[in-house]
C-alpha cells in the first residue's frame, strides 16, 4: 500500500486493494531493509557492540520473513500461472475426449 493512498482507505474504512506489483515492491522494500541491518549488524560487531549486532540481526530476519511472505503473496496471486492440476485435469478432459 502506498503512503499516497492509505489515508483514503483508512477514511472510507475500505481496506484497499494491493496489486501483485505492490506485493513485488514490498518485498523489494524488506529485503533493501534487510541488507542495511545486515551491514549494521556486521558493523556493531566489528565494533563490539553486542546490543546493536543483536537489534540489528533480529531486525534483518523480520525483514527478510516479510520479504519473503510478500514475495510468495505475489507469486500466489499471479494470474499468468495457472495450477498444475487444472492443467493436468483438462489436458485429461481432452484426451478422454478424443
Amino acid at each position: 500500500m502506498n503512503a499516497d493512498t492509505s489515508h483514503v482507505a483508512a477514511e472510507t474504512g475500505e481496506e484497499e486493494f494491493e496489486s501483485i506489483a505492490d506485493y513485488h515492491r514490498m518485498a523489494a522494500d524488506h529485503f533493501q531493509a534487510a541488507a542495511n541491518h545486515h551491514q549494521a549488524a556486521a558493523g556493531a560487531d566489528e565494533d563490539g557492540d553486542d546490543a546493536a549486532y543483536s537489534r540489528h540481526a533480529l531486525l534483518a530476519y523480520r525483514h527478510q520473513l516479510n520479504g519473503v511472505q510478500c514475495a510468495e503473496i505475489a507469486q500466489m496471486e499471479s494470474d499468468s500461472l495457472e495450477d498444475e492440476f487444472e492443467v493436468a485435469a483438462e489436458r485429461d478432459q481432452e484426451l478422454e475426449a478424443d
